[in-house]
């Protein structure tokens, strides 16, 4: 990640959260806390935020809750009706004997229940997918190891693209924050990016899980253009104003 991307990803996580420590930045960046160190230093001279012993604290009235800090246990409960319509096509995508790559986020995880009874090989991350899928009989599951981000049930860090680069799938799902309308695919957790484009460049076909909420939705972090993945697998068909892509690029759209 380069630098102004780290310092954009602190203030926003320092305007959502009010105050931050130098560890917990440390994890969700996947860097060094030394790295961590001199950015707060930088942000705080440029009076993005206030330094503190170990940390960082937000400036008086910059204080800005977000949704995006919800545990994926509090996001799953919420799945719609949408979610599960979304994952219920996305299985049928899948053949038996196939190796299947399974991103975190809800959408991408209420794939699990209906893939119980395929004969499947899962690579995933996320250690909600493993804990659903540990006890189907005829499913291998490959865990990529890494750095615990507790609050989202994920792996993420320099081990865990390392393990992911090792190895190539038949079909990728993921999730994402958000889709602008010219096609960026956004994310809101700077750990996570990495991992979600190491996705794309493993599979032999790909596919983004959103549902119309999604459109755009929110993020700050380009993933990937919209066109890098072979459909989108969506709940209502996108209206011009949600998407639409510049000449030369285009998507499937998949309803279920």
């Amino acid at each position: 990640m380069l630098s102004e991307e780290r310092h954009q990803a602190i203030a926003a996580f320092v305007r959502r959260r009010g105050t931050v420590t130098v560890a917990a930045l440390s994890a969700d960046l996947g860097v060094s806390e030394a790295t961590v160190r001199r950015d707060l230093d930088v942000l705080a001279e440029a009076g993005a935020l206030r330094r503190v012993r170990g940390g960082a604290t937000a400036l008086r009235g910059s204080v800005r809750p977000e949704a995006d800090l919800r545990s994926f246990a509090d996001v799953a409960g919420t799945a719609t009706a949408a979610k599960q319509a979304i994952a219920a096509r996305a299985c049928a995508l899948v053949e038996d004997g196939e190796v299947i790559a399974l991103d975190i986020g809800t959408t991408v995880a209420a794939m699990c229940p209906l893939l119980a009874e395929r004969s499947l090989t899962v690579v995933t991350a996320s250690l909600a997918v493993v804990r659903s899928l540990a006890a189907a009989p005829d499913i291998d599951i490959v865990v990529l190891g890494g750095l615990l981000r507790p609050n989202y049930d994920s792996m993420v860090g320099t081990l865990t693209e390392t393990a992911l680069a090792q190895v190539r799938v038949d079909r990728a799902f993921l999730g994402a924050a958000g889709v602008r309308p010219d096609g960026a695919v956004l994310d809101s957790t700077p750990s996570e990016v990495p991992i979600k484009r190491g996705l794309l460049d493993v599979a032999a076909s790909s596919y983004l899980l959103a549902d119309h909420e999604k459109l755009p939705g929110s993020g700050f972090l380009e993933v990937a253009r919209l066109s890098r993945f072979t459909a989108l697998v969506t709940d209502r068909p996108p209206r011009p104003a949600q998407i639409s892509l510049p000449d030369g690029e285009d998507v499937e759209v998949l309803l279920p």
